[in-house]
């Protein structure tokens, strides 16, 4: 009798185990910008054992990885290319083709569960010709599904905060006067139909590094000790800045006549590091914010105007990923090196409190940078690709590269690398303020080191 009780005490151990994993709201966003990643069966494998986590976002259907995740009971949510939107929004035929190749062979062993239809298709302009195609193609797709007997696939798309024309105060939400009734409203109607969700990116690092003195930090990483806000219309207050976020696209799509749409989190996360002139780009933060993101929602909150409502999330993401283009912090989102290794601890199944993590290295950019910052070639940069890149910068103003050519202050030494660097940097300081980078593939790097030399003077601005 006794090793009956124990026996049975052991499967209610494995079922609240399991019951655990299934109800962990908290998915990865598995990205592939690197040429150093590991091998996709590795990586399924961290996801398991690692990570813990029951959800995978992926941003096309590799069929490597599809197959790797088979029979590993991770539900998936795969994305459809946007420049696959036109050709499916405008044709059944391609529609069935697109599903009868990218998912069949692979499900139900592998748990498909969400496909998603283009990535923040309407922050792009340069496609603007496919905004009007994204509900088509989203409708074409389900129907799709449900004629070759995959129906329980839900059909969303991803969208960003930008979609949003008012996010402040959270009940004063409003989509953008350009999409809201074209796009929006028809898209709300089929994700109500469908009984599907909202798909947004949203990040509160992006809105604090933006407001970061008026904003403050511990508000936004859901740290004890910052004052709450009270909503002056609606009377609610916030205790965080991702709750101010949700609640605005709730808002948004109540003022649109859709008001218990469930709203999922495709992408959020902090950046663990970042350029120079990137502010509060650190471990620390990135730690606390994941830390208290994963409790937060294990804790089935909700937000102030959709409260006790679990909402299922997608951390960005997997790795560090190398070939991302941008600024730095664009390459450093992961909760993972590309060796395996963790950029810091985090229990994503929110069970361990902020007080059992080992201390993590005090951030030193949690204010913005008022030095003098350079654009400079990194050490050990692709020879090879340095001619192509220095050409691109030399290309874009007459005068970025006077000072290199023959004769003038810079020209010595005559070296590729000395002219790149110079270039790199006079390119920066010209187009930082518009957008420009200092990256140029993974060839360049900003440093605080003055390059000049002799009567060469690199130009420099401080940050703004």
């Amino acid at each position: 009798m006794k090793v009956e009780v124990v026996l049975l005490l052991l499967l209610f151990a494995i079922m609240a185990s399991l019951g655990a994993s299934i109800h962990n709201p908290i998915g990865i966003n598995y990205g592939l910008l690197g040429d150093n990643l590991p091998s996709t069966s590795q990586s399924i494998y961290l996801v398991q054992s690692l990570l813990k986590v029951p959800r995978v976002k992926l941003y096309e259907p590799r069929p490597d990885i599809l197959q790797a995740l088979s029979n590993t009971n991770i539900q998936v949510t795969i994305m459809v290319p946007n420049q696959a939107i036109p050709n499916i929004s405008l044709s059944q035929n391609v529609s069935d083709s697109w599903v009868k190749i990218n998912l069949l062979p692979f499900y139900p062993k592998t748990r498909i569960q969400t496909l998603l239809v283009g990535n923040e298709v309407l922050s792009d302009p340069s496609i603007k010709t496919t905004w009007s195609m994204l509900v088509p193609a989203m409708r074409n797709l389900k129907y799709s599904l449900r004629a070759l007997d995959v129906g329980s696939i839900k059909v969303g798309t991803t969208l960003a905060m930008d979609t949003l024309e008012s996010s402040f105060p959270p009940s004063n939400g409003t989509f953008r006067s350009d999409i809201a009734v074209p796009v929006i409203k028809p898209l709300l109607q089929f994700l109500n139909k469908t009984k599907s969700f909202y798909f947004v990116d949203v990040y509160p690092y992006f809105a604090w590094a933006a407001n970061y003195k008026s904003i403050n930090l511990n508000y936004t990483l859901f740290m004890n000790g910052s004052a709450g806000y009270k909503d002056p219309f609606s009377g609610l207050v916030y205790t965080n800045l991702l709750d101010q976020q949700l609640d605005a696209v709730a808002s948004a799509m109540a003022k649109l006549g859709y008001p218990n749409i469930r709203i999922t989190i495709a992408e959020t996360g902090w950046p663990n590091a970042g350029d120079l002139d990137q502010i509060g780009a650190n471990v620390y933060n990135a730690a606390h914010y994941n830390r208290n993101f994963v409790r937060k929602l294990r804790s089935n909150m909700g937000t102030p105007m959709r409260p006790n409502q679990t909402i299922f999330a997608y951390i960005f993401s997997l790795y560090n990923e190398n070939l991302k283009g941008g600024p730095g912090t664009e390459r450093h989102w992961g909760l993972l090196y590309p060796n395996g290794s963790r950029v810091y601890e985090v229990d994503l199944t929110g069970r361990t409190p902020n007080s059992k993590y080992a201390p993590l290295p005090e951030p030193k950019n949690n204010e913005q940078y008022k030095g003098k910052i350079w654009c400079v070639v990194v050490p050990g940069a692709n020879v090879t690709a340095l001619g192509p890149a220095l050409s691109y910068a030399c290309s874009q103003a007459n005068d970025t590269c006077n000072a290199i050519q023959r004769g003038k202050k810079c020209f010595m030494p005559n070296t590729l690398v000395s002219h790149a660097s110079y270039a790199f940097n006079s390119y920066w300081q010209m187009f930082r303020g518009t957008g420009g980078t200092c990256f140029f593939n993974g060839l360049a790097v900003q440093t605080a080191i003055n390059p000049s030399y002799g009567s060469c003077k690199f130009p420099t601005l401080s940050p703004s």
